[in-house]
């Protein structure tokens, strides 16, 4: 019985970044997301391949025991995504996308996953977010995350998301974009006002800074010295942060703060390495020593 569950897109990627490259390896906002999640709670992932999906990709998201019975197969190409970084690692070059068989996406979700708790909406067309809280039962907790194209193209869609969920979830540009400022603050205030509990600004390398009606708190980002790809970084924040609160059973802000916190330590765990095989390598241990590090780091 999973207790979260992840939609979004599962891909494959080629990445080239100062310090190396991967090519068809495996990528998407659900397989980071689901991947952190797991460390924490039973997660399903929701989302669609193609023929050509590699066999050694789906191994690793089942050796993570995820629940894959809401990856759906069909003819064609799996969607893929190139990208490259210079030496500013918070900025991607999209060098090409190829929607393939996630352009005509519908999720289902299976019967087993409509009784989830706890649910991220990773950033896909906000009309498919939608069609998935039709979905879903009672959940106790919704968390979106979106995405420049959406906010260009479905803007008033991204609003009714944000409307519907509990937590809406983006970084830095696109909260700018949306609600034309440069104030964040101003900008939370916005996504508040439309029915989100909780206002959650990721800002790369920086953190995050999660906004409610009275209060904020910002929770700052690892000081690494070995980044290699932050591909997939805020997803692994999203996963993380969402699959804390579904092991805690408890939404009050307290522990809102702790999930920010493990979800920092995931993205920065997960940048150290190519790819999302380096979450693969990723241990209880490195994620309890790095949340001590972070107690220590915003401790005065």
């Amino acid at each position: 019985m999973i207790e979260v569950l992840i939609v979004g897109s599962i891909g494959l990627d080629d990445i080239e970044t100062p310090f190396g490259k991967i090519i068809n390896t495996l990528g998407g906002s659900a397989v980071y997301s689901s991947i952190a999640s797991s460390f924490f709670a039973p997660t399903g992932i929701v989302g669609v391949i193609g023929e050509d999906f590699p066999k050694e990709h789906m191994d690793l998201i089942e050796r993570r025991r995820i629940d894959t019975k809401g990856i759906e197969e069909l003819e064609g190409k799996t969607f893929r995504w190139s990208g490259k970084y210079e030496f500013d690692l918070n900025t991607a070059q999209t060098l090409k996308t190829e929607l393939n068989v996630i352009e005509n996406f519908k999720p289902k979700i299976p019967e087993e996953y409509k009784n989830a708790e706890y649910v991220f909406l990773g950033n896909i067309d906000p009309e498919l977010q939608l069609s998935v809280l039709e979905q879903i039962k009672n959940p106790k907790l919704v968390v979106s995350d979106t995405m420049n194209y959406w906010i260009e193209s479905k803007r008033e869609k991204v609003m009714e998301v944000i409307n519907a969920v509990d937590i809406a979830l983006m970084n830095d540009s696109e909260a700018r974009e949306l609600f034309k400022t440069p104030n964040l603050v101003k900008a939370a205030k916005e996504i508040l006002k439309l029915n989100s509990d909780y206002a959650i600004i990721k800002k790369g390398e920086h953190g995050a800074v999660m906004f409610t009606d009275n209060k904020h708190f910002s929770v700052p980002g690892y000081p690494l010295e070995d980044i290699k790809d932050p591909t997939g970084a805020g997803d692994s924040f999203a996963g993380a942060l969402t699959g804390f609160l579904a092991q805690t059973k408890e939404l009050n802000d307290s522990n809102l703060r702790k999930a920010m916190v493990y979800g920092s330590v995931l993205a920065s765990l997960e940048v150290e390495g190519l790819g999302v095989t380096n979450m693969d390598f990723i241990t209880q241990f490195r994620i309890k020593e790095r949340f001590e590090e972070f107690k220590e780091i915003v401790k005065f």
